[in-house]
């Protein structure tokens, strides 16, 4: 039997890896196939800066966000930050909400994630 504490490690590691996986892949798969990406960029961030430099930058904070999710080191605001990324994708693609109701599960995730590392703290 494992004690608790065990029981919340390895909690938080599956949480990680599994949010890091959601993060890394979309970060990836929007560089290597931006037409399919581009559109769930909301149309008043496109009329402010182009929606391939907004895609860029969006990709490259999802890749470092999943990386720093497999590091462990400050998940609490790692954790957050992924909440906060999901939530705005959903607020912002709430009409896709066919394809969008997936991001739902990972904000859930990223909130237990949340939960177990204020813990910790």
């Amino acid at each position: 039997m494992i004690s608790e504490k065990e029981e919340n490690v390895l909690a938080s590691f599956f949480l990680r890896v599994g949010l890091a996986i959601a993060f890394i892949y979309a970060g990836i798969a929007a560089f290597l196939n931006p037409e399919a990406w581009i559109g769930f960029i909301p149309g008043f961030a496109r009329s402010v800066i182009p929606a391939s430099i907004l895609l860029h930058i969006h990709s490259v904070f999802n890749v470092l966000l999943g990386i720093w999710l497999i590091s462990n080191k400050k998940i609490f605001y790692a954790s957050i930050l992924a909440c906060l990324a999901m939530v705005a994708i959903i607020v912002f693609n709430y009409s896709a909400l066919d394809i969008v109701f997936r991001d739902i599960a990972i904000l859930f995730a990223a909130i237990a994630l949340t939960a177990l590392s204020y813990q910790r703290r």
